[in-house]
């Protein structure tokens, strides 16, 4: 009961509680990244949902479009400005997404949506967290958050699957607020790195050996031509 009706029917109504609250705010962030960061305003990004349809999910934007000599977006880390650093620290970014959410693209709790090329570096039991509506936010993110491996949070969103109920998505909410007012593991920690991009499912899978780098640029160009 709860899956299937009660927690779109709590899907709507906090998003439209969300929307109207919030408002005000995400008004001025529109203004802010217009001047700060120009057009477009929102940044779409076609994702995989559930059962692996592809959808467009939206976030305000946090880049710049520098490219090099060539007309090559440079690297996200680069074109990362420190507005779109706040931006992404504070979970603003992600304020767009209550419209997804109503719409029925996302819910409140759920496996983070990911790029079609990482959910293409999973194994099929992976690719088992595609087997529901992706979230806001969800089990991987209050446990870690950015500062996990990849197993672990693909671990994380297959036990929520398995757990999910009113009292779960509860507590994940609550834990949610917690985290984003901390500010904790807002970052990816790679060995004695700290990063403000979280690393891809393929560098993951061969900076730990999992694969070689030879079979990631394979699948890369079977990725590319398959679904861009």
């Amino acid at each position: 009961m709860y899956k299937s009706f009660i927690k779109r029917l709590f899907d709507v109504i906090l998003s439209l509680i969300g929307i109207i609250i919030l408002s005000p705010l995400m008004l001025i962030l529109a203004l802010l990244v217009r001047i700060k960061l120009g057009k477009p305003v929102l940044f779409g990004q076609k994702r995989p949902g559930k059962n692996m349809e592809i959808k467009k999910y939206y976030k305000f934007r946090s880049m710049t479009d520098k490219k090099d000599k060539e007309g090559i977006l440079l690297d996200d880390e680069i074109r990362l400005t420190a507005f779109g650093k706040k931006l992404r620290s504070t979970s603003l970014d992600e304020l767009p997404q209550l419209f997804d959410i109503l719409f029925g693209k996302m819910s409140i709790v759920g496996p983070r949506p990911q790029t079609i090329e990482n959910i293409m570096f999973m194994n099929d039991k992976q690719k088992e967290r595609q087997n529901i509506i992706p979230g806001l936010t969800g089990w991987a993110q209050v446990n870690g958050r950015n500062n996990t491996t990849w197993d672990e949070r693909i671990e994380y969103d297959l036990e929520y699957i398995e757990k999910q109920s009113f009292l779960f998505d509860l507590k994940i909410m609550f834990k949610t607020v917690s985290l984003v007012l901390s500010h904790d593991n807002v970052s990816q920690k790679t060995g004695n790195v700290q990063n403000v991009t979280f690393e891809t499912m393929g560098i993951y899978l061969v900076r730990t050996g999992q694969i070689t780098q030879e079979e990631y640029e394979k699948q890369r160009i079977i990725i590319k031509n398959t679904y861009y």
